[in-house]
């Protein structure tokens, strides 16, 4: 048995008009911008109308207990970013639910100054845009897997901040030759290391793309290997 790649790694559809566009309208550009996605314990699906989930009280609670220490990084790494280089920040979701979680935990507590210099997506986008979106940034932190792995798709560094009740799949960053911009939320002592990680990617976008670029070529090297093999069984 062998590691294969989340088929996330291979997305590859995109949709540049609307995404230059809300760059534009919002004074980002090109290379300029670092996203940061956010994200509770448990997908909150009883937000989400159209799941029809009734209120799960126990994983409301736990997320309302980490919502703060889930975050606290991922703030530090904003205003340092901000106040430390010349990039701005875009706060973006991967769900429905973290549009307004991203309002709430990491663009409202911080600094008058630094959100001049930050932007709240306020509404939810599909993954053509996003994607597109992310091409165009100098790189990705946050709490979620997917976007991360669809950054490091097209070569662009991502770092992946995770949880236990995420599962294990975050160790795939490890496999692919990135264990430095993995994180896991549960070890006061990996926290630590969130905030500077984020700040060599803003302070050094050339050498963190090259990173970025030496793991995507250890995906598309495994992503063939797992298709020769169905391509012989099939």
């Amino acid at each position: 048995m062998e590691f294969g790649p989340d088929g996330a790694f291979a997305v590859d559809t995109f949709n540049e008009a609307p995404a230059r566009a809300f760059l534009a309208a919002n004074n980002l550009e090109e290379g300029k911008f670092m996203c940061v996605i956010p994200k509770y314990r448990y997908t909150p699906y009883w937000l989400i109308p159209s799941k029809n989930r009734p209120l799960d009280v126990e994983k409301d609670a736990t997320n309302q207990a980490m919502k703060e220490h889930d975050h606290r990084a991922l703030r530090e790494a904003i205003i340092a970013v901000v106040t430390q280089t010349d990039l701005k920040i875009l706060i973006v979701p991967e769900d429905e639910t973290q549009v307004a979680i991203g309002k709430e935990m990491l663009y409202d507590p911080l600094p008058a100054e630094v959100k001049k210099k930050v932007v709240w997506r306020d509404r939810y986008w599909l993954t053509d845009e996003a994607i597109s979106t992310y091409k165009l940034s100098a790189g990705l932190f946050g709490n979620e897997q997917h976007s991360p792995i669809m950054c490091i798709g097209h070569g662009i560094p991502a770092i992946v901040c995770r949880f236990k009740q995420q599962t294990s799949k975050g160790i795939m960053w490890r496999d692919i030759g990135l264990g430095d911009w993995l994180f896991n939320l549960d070890v006061e002592k990996e926290i630590e290391g969130i905030v500077p990680a984020v700040l060599a990617i803003a302070k050094d976008p050339q050498a963190a793309k090259r990173k970025a670029l030496q793991a995507r070529k250890v995906v598309v090297k495994k992503q063939k290997e797992t298709m020769a093999v169905l391509k012989r069984e099939l």
